[in-house]
C-alpha cells in the first residue's frame, strides 16, 4: 500500500502528458495493478488513473498568488473545437502545441521570444512592470474570481490599454490567457514599441479561424 501511495505522489509531480501517463502505466504494471496476474480487479488501474487525474486538476487549477518577477517562457494557447455537435477542449493537445510553436516563430521575428520579457508584480500596491527587451511598460493589476482571473491596466505609455484574462498555475509558474483579439492587440502595441512591423502579428489572428473560445496568452516561469 505504501508503495502504491508513493507512486501516486510521484505521478502527481509529473506534467501529465501522454509520456507521463505511459510511465504511470508501466509503474502500475510493475506492481501488478490491473494485470491478469494480480489479485486486483481490472478496474483498479482505471480507478487509480481517475484519482491521479483528480490530483492533477487540483494541482493545476489552484489559485495563483501573483507576486515577484516572472520570465516570459513562450506563448500559451487554449481552444475548443466543435465537430458533429461535440465540443472538444484542445488545450495541451498536439493541435495547440503546433499553434504555439508557429506563433512563437512569428513573435521571435519581432524580438518577442522566451527570456526577452519579464513581468514584476507587486502585491503591496497592485502595480506591475512589464519589461520588453529593455522597454518598461507599467500599470496596475487586479486579480479576481479566487485569483483565477487577472486584469492588467497599462499606463500612459500604452495608451491605458486594458485586458482581462484567466490566470492558471503551472509546474514552474503561471499562465495568463486572453481572448485572441485582446492578445493580438497587445502584441501589436508591443511590436510598435520595439519599432517592428505588425505584419507578422497580424497573421496570428487568422489562426483563430475554425476554433471556438480561442485564447492566446503567456507562459510565465518564476
Amino acid at each position: 500500500m505504501k508503495k502504491l501511495i508513493s507512486i501516486i505522489a510521484l505521478a502527481a509531480a509529473f506534467s501529465f502528458s501522454a509520456n507521463a501517463q505511459t510511465v504511470l502505466g508501466d509503474l502500475l504494471g510493475g506492481i501488478g495493478v490491473g494485470t491478469s496476474s494480480s489479485s486486483s480487479s481490472p478496474s483498479t488501474a482505471s480507478s487509480i488513473g481517475n484519482i491521479i487525474s483528480g490530483l492533477a486538476g487540483t494541482v493545476f487549477s489552484s489559485p495563483v498568488s501573483l507576486n515577484g518577477t516572472y520570465t516570459y517562457n513562450g506563448i500559451a494557447v487554449s481552444a475548443t473545437s466543435s465537430e458533429g455537435g461535440v465540443l472538444t477542449n484542445l488545450a495541451g493537445s498536439a493541435v495547440t502545441s503546433g499553434i504555439e510553436t508557429k506563433i512563437d516563430e512569428y513573435l521571435a521575428k519581432v524580438g518577442i521570444k522566451p527570456g526577452a520579457m519579464t513581468i514584476t508584480f507587486n502585491n503591496a500596491d497592485n502595480t506591475f512592470t512589464w519589461n520588453v527587451a529593455g522597454i518598461p511598460l507599467s500599470g496596475n493589476y487586479k486579480v479576481g474570481d479566487g485569483e483565477k482571473t487577472v486584469t492588467l491596466t497599462f499606463g500612459k505609455n500604452m495608451q491605458f490599454f486594458c485586458m482581462t484574462g484567466t490566470l492558471e498555475s503551472s509546474l514552474n509558474g503561471a499562465k495568463m490567457l486572453f481572448t485572441s483579439q485582446k492578445a493580438v492587440a497587445f502584441l501589436k502595441k508591443v511590436a510598435s514599441k520595439l519599432g517592428e512591423s505588425n505584419s507578422q502579428i497580424g497573421s496570428i489572428a487568422k489562426m483563430a479561424d475554425g476554433y471556438d473560445n480561442f485564447r492566446i496568452g503567456f507562459k510565465l516561469a518564476k
